[in-house]
């Protein structure tokens, strides 16, 4: 794809190397050489092996689990890249992390998302290439450009023959919050959509209040933008089923898959949940029900029409 090789120059932490590697792979260049370690007392070590005088820099690096070492690893080689000349760096971020506080819910809450757009931009960051933000709005709490990539394509387009050929699928929301996303997979597949009413009581515990739209004797599809102790969807999902559901089906970009949300995913009604490789899992939480697609192709294309000062338009149609 990039022709100018000698020019742009990806990096990885070591957050997510297997997409990292992949997305390096697609645009025929390799990651570049940076060591990131660990000091004796914990603190992170960094060390960029190359020059990157006034090269174009990205720096793949998701803010998943251990989410503070990760973040830390990309603040750490952001600085490192400008401190070394670097033309102009973009922080590419699969998964963002502490976005799913971007207002304050209640008060004397923090608002973090805001505290890291700040913290990418004093650190030296130019860009932020991101995928499935938690919250749209959060692209307004940074003073530099944003590209939130869409995974929401690559979801549907694997159920899309399944759902085309079966006029009992119904798009469902497991909350109001997702309402939005939900309605853009329902009006490209061109079917039908419920939505789940929840309340929360407290964080990462969710109770269902009741469903608004007939699921009786429907293929559920839900949709979500992530899934993280499994509380929200596995509740959802057995709301669908005592409502008269028939099949239950589940697809989310982000698999952040912490706490409990493995077990209570197996347990489930959920036959098949598929999910974008924006957060790295280990191969002991990879499960039968999980069928997982790659994003490294939509990110290399952004990266190259950021290198090439191209449209991002396309690649959002």
């Amino acid at each position: 794809m990039i022709t100018h090789g000698n020019e742009i120059k990806l990096f990885a932490g070591n957050s997510n190397r297997p997409l990292a590697e992949a997305i390096a792979k697609r645009l025929n260049t390799a990651l570049g050489e940076v060591e990131v370690g660990k000091f004796s007392d914990g603190e992170t070590s960094v060390h960029i092996g190359e020059t990157v005088r006034g090269r174009d820099l990205f720096i793949i690096q998701s803010t998943s689990y251990p989410v503070n070492d990760n973040l830390m690893e990309l603040l750490i080689m952001i600085d490192a890249a400008k401190r070394a000349s670097a033309g102009r760096v973009t922080a590419v971020m699969p998964y963002f992390g502490y976005a799913r506080q971007d207002r304050k819910a209640r008060s004397r809450d923090p608002i973090t998302a805001k505290l890291v757009a700040e913290l990418l931009t004093s650190a030296g960051a130019d860009r932020v290439l991101t995928m499935d933000l938690h919250a749209a709005q959060i692209q307004g709490f940074f003073n530099i450009p944003v590209d939130n990539l869409l995974g929401g394509p690559m979801l549907y387009n694997y159920f899309a023959k399944m759902m085309q050929a079966d006029d009992s699928f119904i798009v469902v929301s497991p909350d109001i919050g997702s309402v939005n996303r939900a309605r853009k997979v329902a009006e490209r597949l061109n079917c039908p959509m419920a939505i789940i009413d929840k309340r929360r009581p407290k964080a990462n515990v969710m109770e269902v209040m009741n469903i608004i739209g007939n699921v009786q004797g429907k293929k559920c599809l839900l949709v979500d933008d992530m899934i993280d102790t499994g509380g929200t969807i596995v509740q959802g999902a057995q709301a669908l089923v005592d409502a008269g559901a028939k099949n239950i089906f589940a697809c989310c970009t982000h698999a952040v898959l912490s706490g409990p949300a493995i077990e209570r995913i197996e347990k489930s009604p959920i036959e098949e949940l598929v999910m974008l490789d924006t957060v790295s899992l280990p191969e002991s939480k990879k499960l039968d029900k999980i069928k997982i697609l790659s994003s490294a192709d939509l990110f290399a294309a952004a990266i190259e029409n950021v290198y090439l000062d191209k449209p991002m338009s396309k690649i959002y149609d």
